[in-house]
């Protein structure tokens, strides 16, 4: 019988084409990993992420399940997992869990960091997102405001994504001055392909004073993402908490 585990993963995603394996490419997180635990496990080995992040984008908490024949997995077993892992992939822990335990289907909220730095820093480079002008981080967050009282973000979504449904529950969404720059955080039960980029980049366009907040509603009410702002570049962001109910872990 197949013992279940959720492994916690931290990544650097600069050099990868994204978390999700590809026919056209080796170069994803889900592949790397899928290939380490296999190799140490001596058994065919495919994780389960609980999202899908794309090429450039890091991770500071990323949850993923998979099953195995090896009973009692744990913490000793990490040195063994990471020591076939690219040295900017990290296996951080991992948890036996309940059989029907899902990373994706089942966690609660997901919460997404994005950075903003406003001086030239080379060692920021594929990290954060250099921009020297200011924003109104005030009018930004009264835009927050505005999200999170609505429900379909349509406009905030690639196309062709084949969700679903293009609800979200928005549970937070703020704006802080820091470090010399910006550091936007969301948090949500689900989000779309692409969805926060291009919300940073809408709200970017209302700190310049480029956009109103009755422009927001319409572009939201849209429902087209033609209407949105340009996706920020990927290096800014992070996927930084995924929560689960308590009852998924074997204790």
């Amino acid at each position: 019988m197949a013992n279940r585990y959720f492994i916690k993963i931290s990544f650097d995603g600069t050099r990868y084409n994204g978390w999700q394996v590809q026919k056209n490419s080796s170069e994803t997180v889900q592949q790397k990993i899928n290939e380490g635990l296999s190799k140490i496990l001596s058994e065919k080995i495919e994780v389960y992420g609980c999202c899908r992040t794309d090429a450039g984008v890091h991770a500071r908490e990323l949850y993923a399940h998979f099953d195995s024949g090896v009973n009692n997995l744990n913490s000793p077993w990490l040195h063994k997992f990471n020591s076939v892992l690219p040295v900017d992939i990290s296996i951080d822990a991992i948890f036996p869990v309940v059989e029907e335990a899902n990373a994706r289907y089942d966690a609660k909220a997901r919460t997404y960091q994005y950075f903003i730095h406003g001086k030239r820093d080379p060692f920021l480079i594929n990290r954060s997102y250099y921009y020297y002008s200011e924003l109104d981080i005030a009018l930004m967050n009264k835009a927050c405001m505005l999200l999170m009282k609505n429900k379909d973000f349509s406009a905030f979504s690639k196309v062709n994504t084949q969700v679903k449904t293009n609800i979200c529950k928005i549970y937070k969404a703020e704006w802080k001055t820091k470090n010399n720059g910006y550091e936007f955080t969301i948090q949500a039960d689900r989000f779309l392909r692409g969805m926060v980029r291009m919300v940073v980049g809408t709200l970017m366009l209302i700190g310049k004073h480029k956009l109103t907040l009755k422009e927001l509603q319409e572009i939201i009410d849209s429902k087209d993402c033609r209407n949105a702002g340009g996706a920020v570049p990927a290096c800014g962001l992070y996927l930084t908490k995924v929560e689960y109910p308590k009852k998924l872990f074997k204790k």
